[in-house]
């Protein structure tokens, strides 16, 4: 029996693991629903999901997927852009294991006038305190939630319960949500060319090591970047990385 499945049968009623067990969807509401629920139990009034940010997508806006946040602190915070670069991030960067903070999480490290107005902000909405943590799907897509109110640390067992509820609902999100994936196919030449692209292969060795010219090892190359939408072989070999083509 899956172990999903024999979870079920033990005894597990929380509605969102009936559901992955039994492999239902979900509407986007209810994914709301679900992350305002885990707020609820744990004690906290406000609540964010968001895709972590990366290089070439890094605004507030663009990694934002579901919160209750008051429309004035969103369209505030998403004007200072400073998401990519706040306390949070910066902390669940260097940690696997959830984080409380009360003292200013979602502002960035720089003493500045749009840092002092977020926190007013923040405060005044009831943001106080937050406990965070950072989760990846099985599509290897990262995200952070993180739940803010004015209650006080979280005791162990129930930190671990709230990771355990994201764990759940990114089963069910990432099986509902597939990966991006190019818009035309490598050809299997193309992403051997990147994947020694990616361990630091000049054109001049990679064409060694498969016994081509450099003319057409830079020819797979460029197909490939132009099929990945990418301006350089750097950003091409991170976007085959995201695609896991490699």
């Amino acid at each position: 029996m899956k172990r999903q499945e024999r979870a079920v049968r033990d005894g597990a009623d929380d509605t969102v693991f009936l559901q992955i067990a039994s492999g239902q969807k979900m509407s986007t509401e209810r994914f709301n629903d679900c992350v305002a629920e885990m707020a609820r139990v744990a004690g906290f009034n406000h609540y964010l999901l968001a895709e972590f940010p990366r290089g070439d997508r890094s605004s507030f806006a663009s990694n934002h997927l579901v919160s209750n946040w008051p429309q004035e602190l969103i369209d505030f915070y998403e004007e200072a852009d400073l998401f990519y670069c706040c306390k949070l991030l910066a902390a669940l960067k260097k940690t696997a294991m959830p984080i409380f903070c009360d003292k200013a999480p979602f502002e960035s490290a720089a003493a500045n006038q749009e840092n002092q107005r977020l926190t007013t902000l923040f405060r005044g909405h009831g943001l106080k305190n937050t406990f965070a943590f950072a989760l990846h799907d099985m599509h290897l897509r990262q995200y952070i939630f993180a739940f803010s109110g004015d209650r006080v640390r979280l005791a162990r067992a129930e930190a671990m319960e709230q990771v355990f509820r994201g764990m759940e609902f990114l089963e069910l999100y990432g099986q509902q949500k597939p990966p991006q994936q190019p818009t035309e196919s490598l050809s299997s030449r193309e992403v051997e060319c990147l994947r020694w692209s990616a361990a630091g292969k000049s054109s001049e060795e990679i064409a060694i090591i498969l016994d081509l010219s450099a003319h057409t090892v830079v020819g797979y190359l460029k197909s490939a970047m132009r099929k990945l939408d990418s301006v350089n072989r750097m950003q091409a070999i991170a976007r085959a990385f995201r695609y896991r083509l490699l």
